[in-house]
């Protein structure tokens, strides 16, 4: 098992500040681990709860009367199947004195959960965990990380052949039982066959009408299934980013698959050799390391986009957080180059500093405001980056 310890300080912090935590995140991902690991650092009671067993079923006939004697922590899994809770955990979080703090566990998104935003508002707070990043895995394992995905029994399976069946597995789960429980009434194999097509249009700008006519139904029909697969972290949309320049500039976001390890699956990539011979594997790469990059910088995705001018100009990732603009660039490559869509991004943006990331393990400038990063190096060190950048 791989310590979590960066998720585990973050939920307890937030359990002390709000009485309702929402860890989310996609099934399999971790949460119920911990959830556990949360519990054993308690002082207090924990009673803990898996809403998917029928015998906790039959106990919550009555919800009220199953959680509102109970204190200390309380841990409600899969809480998304039981949308009548969160009235009740409204009433309970309310009480004089907080008697028992509230630790919900879910697979979908806050905009899937309509009823906690809605009945629980100023008193809920999300944390979402993504799958295991470089940090947690170590920089050694950056090849297996990226071949297998973050899903922890992908990641940590026996071999590359009994990595890939668990993914298949979960895919099929996911399709035949996941999207039925959440009251999605879609065939499996139309979800399956949409899912495999974005895989061959990852880390490419939305583009419905064309799915649409490929996928043979409508352009609202097509978006549909995108949300569905969003709202379950199985997708990630980047939004663009728009300023006043005078420009014309894309407006549709970019779609990636979450897990580079799903991708794989669904691309039917089965080992690092297929990977290294396949023509998405640039894409892989770059979408791979985007999300560590994401997840190293400890940013929250509201502060992510990408930039794009009609005219070819682009940044693959733009962040605008803590006052500070910095763009990256991801290249599957030893020997990345300063290109002219790098500096337009410098003067429209205003960057504080432009970095690219890529797949060699040297660290050099490239221009003034542009260094090249090895991807093992970014994160905390993205303030050093940045000085060896201006200089």
């Amino acid at each position: 098992m791989i310590e979590r310890l960066q998720h585990l300080a973050e939920a307890s912090r937030l359990l002390d500040e709000f009485p309702v935590v929402a860890l989310i995140g996609a099934r399999q991902v971790g949460k119920t681990t911990l959830a556990r690991a949360i519990a054993a650092s308690q002082t207090r009671p924990v009673h803990h709860f898996d809403l998917e067993d029928p015998r906790t079923e039959a106990r919550f006939a009555s919800p009220m009367l199953a959680l509102e004697n109970l204190t200390g922590l309380v841990v409600l899994d899969e809480i998304q199947r039981h949308p009548e809770l969160f009235p009740v955990l409204r009433v309970l979080a309310d009480r004089p004195g907080t008697p028992a703090r509230f630790l919900i566990l879910g697979s979908a998104s806050p905009d899937l959960m309509q009823h906690s935003a809605e009945s629980l508002a100023g008193r809920i707070v999300y944390h979402e965990l993504p799958g295991l990043d470089l940090a947690e895995t170590g920089a050694a394992s950056m090849d297996s990380l990226w071949q297998r995905g973050g899903f922890p029994k992908s990641f940590l399976a026996a071999s590359d052949p009994a990595s890939l069946r668990w993914r298949k597995e979960f895919i099929r789960s996911y399709l035949e039982r996941d999207i039925p429980a959440l009251g999605f009434r879609l065939p499996p194999a139309t979800l399956r066959r949409f899912w495999s097509m974005l895989a061959h249009y990852h880390g490419q700008t939305w583009n419905g009408s064309e799915l649409a006519r490929v996928f043979g139904v409508t352009e609202r029909t097509v978006r549909h299934y995108l949300d569905i697969l969003a709202a379950t972290f199985m997708v990630r949309i980047l939004p663009p980013w728009h300023e006043n320049l005078g420009k014309r500039q894309v407006k549709a976001p970019k779609i990636y698959l979450a897990d580079s390890g799903i991708l794989h699956s669904l691309l039917e990539i089965a080992n690092p050799q297929e990977l290294g011979n396949h023509p998405k594997i640039g894409a892989s790469w770059e979408c791979f390391a985007l999300h560590q990059v994401v997840r190293r910088m400890n940013v929250g995705w509201d502060a992510c986009h990408y930039w794009k001018l009609h005219s070819g100009a682009e940044l693959d990732l733009f962040v605008h957080s803590g006052g500070r603009r910095l763009g990256f660039e991801f290249k599957f490559t030893d020997t990345p180059r300063a290109t002219p869509s790098m500096h337009s991004a410098l003067e429209h943006l205003h960057l504080d500093g432009l970095y690219v990331v890529h797949a060699g393990l040297d660290r050099f400038v490239l221009d003034r405001r542009i260094a090249a990063l090895p991807l093992a190096d970014v994160g905390n060190e993205a303030g050093t980056a940045e000085a060896t950048a201006a200089r």
